[in-house]
């Protein structure tokens, strides 16, 4: 199974690249996990809900990779885990680490902050910041030597993009 995951600062257009490059490839793709989990709790996570979060998403990914074809898009995995839970927490679990290690993805697509950012709640709160996070996704994939492409532009750009990376992942 090859996977493919959307990844980049919040509010950066990965879950509508994630649903469109499913439905072009015509497989499954994996919601984020937190999402869910915010929703239900009605409150925003705290360090004692990084673990939950983790298992979640990673369930979630085992579930919807049974009915995935040759190709798993995900509008997430672990590595955001991590990303968010240092930054809000200076620390994550090092379980979490090594199951990233373990599922890293075969091509990671990070979204660019090129489009206007929207409130949401108790998950996103970081549009004075995009740029601060964005470095710190790039500094994530770039250190754990994990293989991406950035995506900038509109929604169709970043969708041929998007396509053009995979079909060469694909051919490979």
């Amino acid at each position: 199974m090859i996977r493919v995951v959307v990844t980049g600062s919040e509010c950066t257009g990965k879950t509508t690249l994630a649903e469109a490059l499913a439905e072009h490839y015509g497989t499954v793709w994996v919601p984020e996990f937190v999402r869910q989990f915010v929703h239900e709790k009605g409150a925003p996570p705290d360090y004692e809900d990084v673990g939950a979060i983790a298992r979640g998403q990673i369930g979630l990914e085992d579930q919807m990779a049974s009915t995935a074809t040759r190709l798993l898009v995900q509008d997430t995995n672990l590595l955001s885990t991590v990303v968010y839970s240092r930054h809000y927490y200076g620390d994550c679990p090092a379980w979490i680490e090594d199951e990233l290690r373990e599922r890293a993805a075969h091509l990671y697509l990070l979204a660019g902050i090129d489009v206007p950012w929207t409130p949401d709640g108790d998950q996103r709160d970081r549009g004075d910041r995009r740029q601060e996070m964005q470095g710190l996704f790039r500094t994530a994939l770039t250190d754990r030597g994990l293989r991406f492409v950035e995506i900038n532009g509109s929604p169709r750009q970043r969708l041929e993009i998007a396509i053009v990376a995979i079909d060469d992942l694909l051919a490979n």
